[in-house]
């Protein structure tokens, strides 16, 4: 048999190799759901995408003759390092056939670039951050992924593990598929908020969305700021993802939390499209518009984006009162037959233990890795 080969990707066959090969890795997954080849390109692009503003990346191929047999992306995140005051390497982009000597000599390549960069450690997958599509899937393989979330073979924590990595963090996706209801108690006290003086819920201006991204922004800073592996986002990146977000929102699903005119919260749900994207099949051409008039009615799921409330006002009793606003406007609209809540992380145990009473289990579970240089 062949030895592995690999190759740093620097042309445009080579890059479309390594954009093509999921489709061979996962030609016996049906739960799978292809993303579209574009979006990945324009991901990856370091003169399109403004993640890559502030970071860089190598992308290798592994190949067994002359089958390309894996793939990896090699990220260096300055903004992280800079906030968290680490040098951390990134792997992100990872897919491979079962096969252990590919996948060594995949996070070898990886490690021995993220070293020569004076890097003390690597953390993945990330593709490309923590603000994007983070973790590998450790439970839950028998069910499509929620969009922006990832899906792999089981094999993959085999060898991945197998290389020298071993657990950092868990995160957690719930979700809720029967009624959209709150037990009597919690529906008692979101009653009371809802009197409050002060307290008010408004949605989205999909019309406007500049200064709504904005205040997304502002707010998500705030929340998120003491979260493990939190990074800002910059004005070029939430601009973005604001747009692919507007492209498909329901406006009333997002929708921003006031207390004594002040924004405090927000909480964004998206339709989740993955239905759409399998039919897509990595491609949307004419032949895509017609899907979208013709299967648009098998976006049944929603997907919670994003959901925070400001630091000093968490005691105020707010995230009960969006639950029970979401609840109440999903009852109405009654088409979304299942809400996935992408994703928590494993020791945030007020807002896992909050969705749990609210009616949500756990769903899928994923895992972020680390190694030691």
């Amino acid at each position: 048999m062949a030895g592995i080969e690999i190759v740093t990707v620097t042309s445009r066959s080579e890059l479309k190799d390594f954009i093509d090969l999921p489709w061979t890795i996962y030609a016996d997954y049906p739960q799978w759901v292809p993303p579209l080849k574009k979006e990945v390109r324009r991901m990856l692009d370091p003169g399109t995408h403004p993640f890559w503003e502030f970071s860089e990346r190598i992308l290798f191929l592994a190949r067994r003759g002359k089958k390309n047999v894996g793939r990896i992306a090699g990220i260096i995140d300055r903004h992280h390092n800079e906030f968290h005051r680490e040098q951390m390497g990134i792997w992100g982009f990872f897919e491979c056939a079962d096969d252990p000597e590919a996948a060594l000599a995949l996070f070898s390549s990886v490690e021995s670039w993220v070293r020569r960069k004076e890097m003390t450690f690597v953390r993945g997958p990330l593709n490309p951050s923590l603000n994007y599509e983070a973790g590998l899937l450790i439970d839950g393989f028998d069910s499509p992924p929620a969009l922006m979330m990832p899906y792999n073979p089981p094999y993959y924590p085999r060898l991945i593990e197998a290389c020298g990595f071993s657990k950092e963090k868990d995160l957690f996706s719930f979700i809720i598929d029967g009624e959209y209801r709150l037990p009597e108690w919690m529906e008692s006290l979101a009653e009371r908020l809802t009197r409050k003086k002060g307290i008010h819920i408004r949605p989205f201006r999909l019309k406007d969305p500049v200064p709504e991204l904005a205040l997304v922004r502002e707010i998500f800073n705030d929340c998120w700021s003491g979260n493990w592996g939190y990074v800002p986002l910059s004005d070029h990146e939430i601009g973005v993802i604001g747009k692919s977000m507007v492209a498909i929102a329901d406006p009333d699903l997002a929708f921003f939390i006031y207390y004594e005119d002040e924004p405090a919260g927000v909480c964004v749900i998206l339709p989740d499209i993955n239905p759409l994207l399998k039919r897509f099949n990595g491609r949307i051409g004419l032949s895509g518009l017609l899907k979208i008039a013709l299967y648009r009615q098998e976006i049944t799921g929603l997907r919670a984006l994003l959901f925070g409330i400001k630091e000093k006002y968490r005691q105020l009793g707010l995230p009960l009162l969006a639950i029970r606003h979401l609840y109440e406007v999903v009852r109405k609209k009654g088409k979304y037959s299942a809400l996935e809540l992408c994703w928590t992380l494993e020791d945030n145990e007020s807002i896992n233990s909050l969705v749990e009473e609210a009616g949500a289990r756990i769903h899928k579970k994923y895992c972020i890795y680390r190694k030691s240089l």
